[in-house]
């Protein structure tokens, strides 16, 4: 082609999804929905489960609700996902992050569209004619990395229901991929997730009740205990009010009292410390239909695909080598997020530990904050935590290195840091 040549020229951009030209109409193959913004496990995940999610997308109207709950085992609900990086280039090569291993923030995405699919699953009812149950991603409780996820080897991702109370579900996800000399399933698991979904009603957006679990195994009902009495748990600490006792003021105030110097006397302040606030960044934008889920809200695993990038970023800033992940803490859906929305990212460093100095860790919030201009109002839809530590090849590099210890300016940012050390140490 002569790009010289005076002519002007059309260059053709069509999608890439397979059978996108099969639409009637206005109406959408299967393979585009919740969205092409989502990875290939997406779409892959919708097409295997067509016929569930066909009632989804549209549902009978002025259908009655489910009549008469049903029992089901978690093994009905089992699902696993298979990437064939080994043979698969292109997939590879979408996985593939600079460090050759997978990247965390696609996975994650991916860990949420599973786990949605199994929830689906978990409440489909064998009557077509009922209305369907609209199931949001509540919470995730825990995301702990355990290994590194290599690109160049298959993956696979195993999940089912473990745990259910009247309209919540708990999933379970184990992300594993095989090792040299690594014969045993437990050595083979790389990441493991548990996450929350709620039900409600599609059409009055009540919760409604979910199908009973009946576990059948030993470890389903070992995994059933450890899950009720998690949530027993939960139960009484929202019931809770938080006071802090005589040790915890003076843990309060010692916070406070470095936080302090650097305010009133910045030049005699340690220099092995920073102000939580100066290790902050944010970054924003409009949540577009690309990247919205099948009823319209922007889909959980996208937000904690964008809250992990800036995250890892925030990392990155403070300690001046190139971090790795170790765990997601924490993830509140708070309230959902709908296309439109002026959506606002603030991350900032919680506080350090130093105990370890072959892996030090770095303890980062991130808060999504949906901004309406128009009413002068923003609200917190997502609040996340995650821990990093730094690449232990980063490391070497440096000739000692240490991490900063980081300390409030306000009693708002001491009483956050001192819960967030607090809800760490009992996980």
């Amino acid at each position: 082609m002569d790009l010289n040549h005076s002519s002007s020229i059309t260059i053709p951009v069509s999608g890439t999804i397979p059978n996108a030209s099969n639409s009637v109409g206005d109406r959408k193959p299967i393979a585009l929905w919740p969205g092409i913004y989502h990875s290939p496990v997406t779409t892959a995940l919708w097409e295997a489960r067509s016929k569930i999610f066909e009632r989804l997308l549209d549902p009978p109207k002025d259908a009655p609700p489910q009549s008469e709950l049903l029992t089901k085992t978690p093994s009905q609900s089992r699902t696993s996902i298979l990437y064939n990086f080994s043979s698969d280039f292109i997939l590879r090569e979408q996985y593939r992050d600079p460090w050759n291993e997978v990247r965390i923030g696609k996975l994650l995405e991916d860990l949420d569209a599973l786990a949605g699919t199994i929830s689906v699953k978990h409440c489909a009812d064998v009557d077509s004619t009922t209305r369907p149950l609209l199931l949001v991603t509540a919470s995730v409780d825990k995301i702990v990395l355990k290994k590194p996820i290599s690109v160049d080897k298959d993956l696979k991702i195993v999940g089912s229901v473990i745990w259910v109370g009247r309209s919540s579900i708990e999933i379970v996800l184990d992300v594993i991929q095989s090792s040299e000399g690594g014969s045993e399933t437990s050595d083979m698991v790389a990441l493991t997730a548990n996450f929350i979904f709620v039900a409600r009603d599609s059409k009055t957006r009540k919760a409604a009740p979910v199908n009973r679990l009946a576990p059948e195994t030993e470890q389903e009902k070992v995994l059933f205990e450890q899950a009720e009495e998690r949530n027993l748990l939960k139960k009484k600490k929202r019931g809770e009010k938080r006071d802090f006792e005589s040790g915890e003021v003076n843990r309060l105030k010692a916070l406070l009292a470095e936080g302090r110097i650097f305010c009133d006397m910045p030049a005699l302040a340690d220099r092995d410390s920073i102000l939580l606030r100066d290790t902050r960044l944010e970054n924003s934008l409009i949540c577009q239909p690309q990247q919205r889920n099948i009823h319209g809200r922007i889909f959980g695993g996208f937000l904690m695909h964008r809250a992990f990038e800036l995250a890892f970023s925030t990392s990155y800033a403070f300690a001046g080598l190139v971090p790795c992940f170790l765990e997601v803490d924490h993830v509140d859906f708070l309230r959902p997020v709908d296309v439109g929305d002026f959506l606002r990212f603030k991350s900032c460093v919680l506080y350090t530990e130093l105990h370890n100095p072959d892996q030090p860790l770095i303890s980062v919030e991130v808060v999504a904050h949906v901004t309406q201009p128009e009413l002068r109002t923003s609200e917190v839809s997502n609040t996340f935590y995650f821990t990093f530590s730094v690449r232990p090849e980063a490391k070497a590099t440096k000739d000692g290195f240490k991490l900063r210890n980081v300390v409030p300016a306000t009693e708002e940012e001491a009483r956050l840091i001192l819960e967030r050390m607090d809800a760490d140490s009992m996980q």
